[in-house]
């Protein structure tokens, strides 16, 4: 079985430099953009303890309404250009940005970001990872 690696690795070089060249690439990417501007939910929590920082909730208002981050406050991403307004007051403030897997919260992250929010922050896993992790929600 390596024999035959070898024998492909000698016999199409183009081919395994690409690979290499592409899957390296592909690490670099995911290892640049794992931790940008991101936090785990241990580390939201101890922001929201010892920062007052505040929590964003970016999902729809059935999603909120089924289980949320005590505290949170629920602007759906839709929603957001016509509410920034509400969050004017927390310019300086931690925000973290809550989805539902801590994909779309990227996207407003950056949007904070350029609207002047200095510590605009995405929760990595969303609230999928924050009920993983057993830590408590509120239903309302």
């Amino acid at each position: 079985m390596i024999d035959q690696l070898f024998e492909f690795v000698q016999n199409h070089p183009v081919l395994v430099a690409a690979f290499a060249a592409v899957l390296t690439a592909w690490l670099i990417y995911e290892l640049r953009n794992a931790n940008a501007g991101g936090v785990t939910t241990s580390e939201a929590t101890q922001l929201v303890n010892r920062e007052d920082a505040v929590v964003l909730d970016i999902r729809d208002k059935n999603d909120f309404k089924a289980g949320h981050i005590a505290g949170a406050r629920n602007i759906p991403q839709s929603n957001l250009d016509s509410r920034m307004a509400e969050l004017d007051k927390f310019k300086s403030t931690p925000i973290i940005v809550v989805c539902k897997h801590g994909q779309g919260s990227g996207a407003v992250q950056a949007k904070l970001k350029k609207a002047g929010f200095e510590r605009a922050l995405k929760m990595r896993g969303g609230m999928t990872q924050w009920q993983a992790d057993s830590l408590p929600i509120v239903k309302k």
